[in-house]
């Protein structure tokens, strides 16, 4: 099923629109997929990115802010019930998607100063939010990705400093969030075209990851076997078997 955003005005009129588009952008001028005719709302106020069935929602710099469950956001990743604020309009978000969650992320947390297997911690909520920013990320940069053949070999991390050197991470998941919370995270996704690292959290210094001790900056960079990546003080090598 498509997912959907139905709108309330501040007199109750409802309206429901599918999104069908990759991109729907909301404001007052006319020119947006949804216009909302209220002095509450910015000109280009936000707009919804939809890749299969996950839906972004991004502010585009308004006036008002944009708020999701009462909590004003920049980027965010939307489920299925979620009530966005604009101004005096009030929209809800609907979606069957939800079902394969499970099977779309996974986590390593990398610490250089303790022993043992990178740990996996959905649960945890620093890992939560990061995945939110990340599947942000991902709708925001995909536009950008260099549209080369996948590879249909497993792809692997190991790392090679720090007290974990040696230990080898499967990537199996579509998504992997890499670092560590509060200090450096990333993630590797995987899309059609390949992987690629993304830059997510760089802690109080905003630290960018780097392949081949190259900073990779805003962008999506595509991971080619045996690149040698360093987040949170940690080098690790990506390569494909």
């Amino acid at each position: 099923m498509v997912a959907k955003l139905i709108t309330t005005s501040s007199t109750g009129e409802k309206q429901e629109y599918l999104l069908t588009n990759e991109t729907t952008t909301i404001g007052r001028k006319p020119g947006n997929d949804i216009a909302i005719d209220n002095l509450s709302v910015s000109g280009r106020h936000a707009q919804v990115i939809t890749i299969l069935e996950d839906s972004f929602l991004e502010d585009l710099g308004s006036t008002n802010g944009t708020y999701v469950n009462g909590k004003l956001v920049k980027k965010h990743a939307l489920e299925n019930g979620d009530n966005i604020t604009l101004g005096k309009y009030q929209i809800t978000y609907h979606s069957s998607a939800g079902a394969g969650e499970q099977d779309f992320e996974q986590t390593m947390i990398i610490r250089p100063g303790e022993a043992g297997m990178p740990e996996e911690a959905a649960e945890n909520k620093e890992i939560d939010k990061s995945v939110q920013k990340i599947s942000a990320a991902m709708a925001s940069e995909a536009a950008s990705a260099t549209a080369t053949p996948a590879s249909n070999r497993e792809a692997c991390l190991q790392l090679l400093s720090g007290a974990n050197a040696g230990k080898e991470l499967i990537l199996t998941k579509a998504l992997t969030t890499i670092g560590q919370p509060g200090v450096q995270v990333a993630a590797i996704t995987r899309r059609p075209q390949g992987y690629f690292l993304i830059h997510v959290d760089g802690g109080p210094e905003n630290n960018v990851p780097k392949v081949g001790g190259t900073p990779i900056g805003a962008n999506a960079h595509e991971l080619k076997s045996h690149d040698i990546i360093e987040v949170a003080g940690v080098k690790m090598e990506f390569y494909l078997k």
